[in-house]
């Protein structure tokens, strides 16, 4: 973090009735800091340099280190979130101001908020881990953010080794880019840490070694020999990438009471939804994200919870859930929970014990205006915003994150910006220990770069969404789509960052109704062939025009269906079009701006992909390739006297 930055510190796994203390054990050279009485403080460092802070608790004193940058360093948008009001997608209410994240403007992910304190932006940065003779290697490939003028040469790299490792410091060799460690002086398990610093710092990236078979999390996993004949192998793996699994999924989202309720004759709607796996397994779907299932306040949408620990009993019983969940594995699909942590409903018992009351036990449970009302986001009437100072308020949340924990396979966490980071980071951690492929899906808007610091394995590209939206409606040419991937990295995000792909949801307008048939059609094809997971808002490959409506299956557009099913099959047969395929511009002329190419790039092949968001036909010309004409996506050719002829999407192997 940095000078001007503020994070919140709180007891990990706490337990309310104990005493926690938290004090500064050492500083930089002129800082007067000191930490507050509370169990839960917030951290706002007065000087740069390193500080380690202590914490007494029942079980013994832990330390933290704190590596602080000066105030100059600090990302736009970007760095440690403050206490729950980590980016900007709402207004408090009681507030004339959006939420900010600390020491910057409103979240890091609007549009053209790339640069750095000093003009450039962020770096980036990836570590990779390997064993040379008896020495453990961490190899940093630092970037410079595109928008800047610093050469590669000129990044800096710092390396800071996990305080919870008991490595000497005298062991660790730094030079450069690369660190070193002895494998004599490591224990069962060491994790090393980086940032790239040149006009700001970059989001962390980390690399984590074991003398098990068993890692924390991430996807590049490598088991080599120890050159000790009496040790295990050393097990390298890179915490912050996204689950191998999770990489090539086509998500759905399912809308819980609408989705299958012309279903007159299931008990239970978890039955109901269970004999629509067939339906989703042949459309090519592999991976379920269902909206809200605990107990709420009867709004059909379920955000609002009254108990955080039951099943709404008119969905069916937590048996009917799991019953569902079992079915949907047994077709090869995952199942994400919809997780909401930042809320509870007004209904919540709760909140009703503590309202105009100071004396509840519940009372400091809750952000409470001046007027006596509880804080919200967006001026919802029917929600209370929780208050992450309490610790009950994070005991009471942990116990529900591990009780749901057991029956999914990820969470897509609602509202992600608006809880603490810390409560996050804690969260990953509890989780990945036990299953290092569990997935965790942010839903920030705009998205955060630093939310890939040890928190999320995917995000909501919600700047692609709004590009889309944009050049659906015809107020952006579709070039612009090129250029909202790109702001990915222009943010900061680091290259091994995985995005979900979206053009609607339960909250958005359908966009077939909003930007029209052609421009759908065009849309799809960008889910499918732009780097990222695909989604798909139950109904959207029906043609659906509700946006919260009860499907109409009867009406069902096979046409478009048809088009979603190629898409995926495409996309499943493409491995360029996935997540290890590289994206880059290609020069290319066309007659409309609603038109637009790019390529995706394998290990063996290359392809172009053309999409056309207008009414007629498109006429793409490719400068500098040679493509064959098949279109994988029709099985057509697309030659014209111009080019290329593209009606919606066209995907061509380049020769």
């Amino acid at each position: 973090m940095a000078v001007g930055e503020t994070v919140q510190l709180a007891p990990r796994d706490p337990d309310p009735d104990a005493s926690y203390r938290w004090r500064v054990q050492s500083a930089p050279v002129g800082s007067h800091l000191e930490l507050g009485d509370e169990p839960v403080v917030d951290f706002a460092p007065d000087a740069a340099g390193k500080f380690v802070v202590e914490l007494d608790a029942p079980d013994g004193t832990h330390e933290l280190t704190l590596r602080v940058f000066q105030g100059d360093k600090v990302p736009v948008g970007g760095g440690t979130g403050s206490s729950g009001m980590s980016g900007a997608s709402g207004f408090r209410s009681g507030s004339a101001e959006q939420p900010k994240r600390s020491g910057g403007v409103s979240g890091s992910g609007s549009a053209g908020g790339s640069d750095g304190g000093g003009g450039g932006g962020r770096p980036r940065v990836q570590l990779h881990g390997s064993v040379e003779g008896d020495h453990l290697v961490v190899s940093a490939d630092p970037q410079p953010n595109p928008e800047s003028d610093v050469d590669r040469e000129e990044l800096v790299v710092e390396f800071l080794v996990d305080d919870r490792d008991d490595v000497d410091e005298s062991d660790v060799e730094i030079s450069g880019w690369e660190l070193r460690v002895p494998l004599s002086a490591v224990g069962d398990r060491l994790r090393v840490h980086a940032v790239a610093l040149s006009e700001s710092y970059s989001v962390p990236d980390s690399v984590e070694f074991r003398r098990d078979a068993m890692a924390d999390g991430g996807s590049e996993v490598e088991s080599v020999p120890s050159p000790d004949d009496d040790a295990d192998a050393i097990t390298i793996s890179r915490p912050n990438d996204p689950p191998e699994w999770a990489k090539e999924v086509t998500l759905y989202e399912i809308y819980v009471r609408g989705f299958a309720s012309d279903d007159d004759e299931a008990e239970t709607t978890f039955e109901a939804l269970e004999k629509r796996l067939d339906y989703l397994a042949e459309l090519g779907v592999d991976c379920l994200w269902l909206t809200p299932v605990l107990q709420n306040d009867h709004a059909p949408h379920g955000y609002n919870i009254v108990d955080f620990y039951e099943i709404a009993e008119d969905l069916g019983t937590r048996e009917d859930y799991e019953a569902f969940v079992e079915a949907a594995h047994d077709r090869g699909m995952k199942v994400l929970f919809d997780l909401v942590l930042n809320h509870s409903a007004r209904d919540h018992p709760f909140f009703q014990d503590a309202y105009e009351n100071p004396d509840s036990e519940y009372y400091d449970w809750y952000d409470w205006q001046d007027s006596g009302e509880p804080e919200t986001y967006f001026d919802w009437e029917f929600i209370a915003n929780f208050d992450y100072t309490t610790l009950e308020v994070r005991r009471h949340l942990l116990d529900a994150v591990d009780r749901w924990f057991e029956i999914a396979d990820g969470f897509r966490c609602d509202m992600a910006w608006a809880v603490p980071d810390t409560f996050w980071q804690e969260v990953r951690d509890r989780v990945k220990s036990r299953d290092p492929e569990f997935l965790l899906l942010d839903e920030t808007i705009p998205y955060v770069a630093d939310f890939h610091n040890g928190m999320f394995d995917m995000h909501f590209d919600t700047t692609l969404y709004f590009t889309m939206r944009q050049v659906g409606r015809g107020h952006q040419p579709a070039e612009a789509i090129l250029d909202a991937v790109d702001q990915r990295a222009e943010v900061g995000f680091p290259p091994h960052a995985a995005f979900m792909l979206y053009v609607e949801n339960h909250d958005e307008t359908r966009y077939l109704v909003e930007c029209g048939d052609d421009a759908a059609m065009a849309a799809a094809g960008a889910l499918f062939t732009l780097p990222g997971v695909p989604m798909l808002y139950g109904g959207q490959e029906l043609g659906q025009r509700g946006r919260r409506d009860a499907l109409a299956w009867d009406h069902a557009r096979e046409d478009i269906r048809e088009h979603y099913e190629r898409l995926i099959d495409v996309r499943n047969e493409t491995p360029a079009l996935g997540y290890d395929g590289a994206f880059r511009r290609i020069d290319y002329e066309t007659d409309t701006e609603t038109a637009v190419a790019f390529a995706r790039e394998g290990p063996e092949e290359t392809y172009v992909c053309a999409l056309n968001f207008g009414e007629e036909p498109a006429t793409v010309a490719v400068d500098g390739l040679s493509v064959d004409s098949t279109d994988l996506v029709s099985g057509e050719s697309v030659a014209a006297a111009d080019g290329l002829r593209v009606e919606s999407v066209a995907v061509l192997r380049a020769e």
